[in-house]
């Protein structure tokens, strides 16, 4: 690896609750860059966290003008802001990385080195991931539920952490779906890519900011943007509960013929309605969230709103 590439890395970090951090991944980050470059830029793009990260930001960013600052007017999201960085990265590679330190700022080499073999993308895989045990089970459920309702097979050791050359990520800006979900369209697009073993470090300071509602809404959210099975499921429980009546039908029938009984028991009546009201119901509420879904695409308000910017011109609100 020679001291200094003629390539530009731009590095895209997401920034929610980070004030504790910011100053320890900034330094660390500059000294793994400096092994690489010194044409590069890290624009850090705050979420609205409301605890002093963005003064932090302008701080380090007085400093070092290859810092670029970007504040949302509000709380978009991880995603949403991950694009907001993308769409005024300036580099021929781009790392995106998040903001608590989990992502070792330390491994930058390895993903560059790794991508200047013959690779767009290259991303990262926590071998051991050093979160608490309910977020680990959370996060395979969610992925085994996601393979299966969208027939596709994702790493749940794999997140945003990795090397994204510039065709990558403008081929990903083309895609303008007000739903985002990093990691899942960096699949969709396909590129030539590969992934290194890294290691995940401890939280720094702070907690997680996806509680289990979070993580609900995003599972639910990204399952019904990417598969329309849910939908095709629906009927087949509706073929199969249509076909179990028919046949509890036919036996009542052929009991009253042969023995002369009349059919009692209200209770089983009523029970079997509740069940069929209620996946008509599911059916009826999944068919509404993925209306809902084109609502909010035909609509086509901003991905995001920027309330300030540091050390970058021209900025418009995407």
């Amino acid at each position: 690896m020679p001291n200094e590439s003629k390539n530009k890395i731009s590095v895209v970090i997401p920034v929610y609750k980070a004030a504790e951090c910011l100053k320890e991944l900034y330094e660390r980050l500059i000294k793994s860059i400096s092994k690489i470059t010194t044409d590069y830029e890290i624009i850090m793009v705050e979420d609205c966290g409301g605890d002093g990260s963005w003064e932090i930001i302008k701080q380090l960013s007085d400093v070092d003008k290859n810092l670029k600052g970007i504040q949302l007017s509000r709380n978009f999201g991880q995603h949403h802001a991950i694009t907001a960085g993308l769409e005024h990265n300036t580099g021929d590679w781009i790392i995106v990385m998040d903001c608590d330190l989990q992502d070792r700022p330390e491994q930058v080499l390895e993903f560059y080195s790794e991508a200047i073999k013959g690779y767009d993308i290259v991303l990262g895989r926590r071998t051991e991931r050093q979160d608490n045990i309910f977020k680990i089970l959370t996060s395979k459920l969610f992925w085994i539920i996601f393979g299966f309702l969208t027939d596709q097979n994702q790493d749940y050791a794999i997140g945003n952490f990795g090397i994204y050359s510039k065709k990558v990520i403008q081929n990903l800006l083309n895609l303008k779906e007000q739903n985002r979900f990093f990691p899942l369209s960096i699949k969709w697009l396909g590129f030539k890519s590969t992934t290194i073993d890294i290691k995940h470090a401890s939280r720094f300071s702070g907690k997680s900011s996806y509680s289990f509602s979070k993580l609900m809404s995003l599972a639910i959210s990204n399952i019904l943007c990417y598969s329309n099975k849910p939908l095709k499921l629906m009927i087949w429980i509706g073929f199969i509960t249509s076909l179990l009546s028919i046949i509890v039908g036919m036996f009542f029938i052929i009991k009253y013929l042969l023995v002369g009984s009349s059919v009692i028991g209200w209770s089983s009546v009523i029970v079997s309605l509740y069940f069929i009201g209620s996946i008509i119901l599911m059916s009826v509420g999944i068919a509404g969230i993925y209306i809902d879904r084109v609502f909010n695409e035909v609509k086509s308000r901003p991905l995001y709103v920027i309330n300030e910017t540091l050390n970058l011109d021209d900025v418009d609100s995407l």
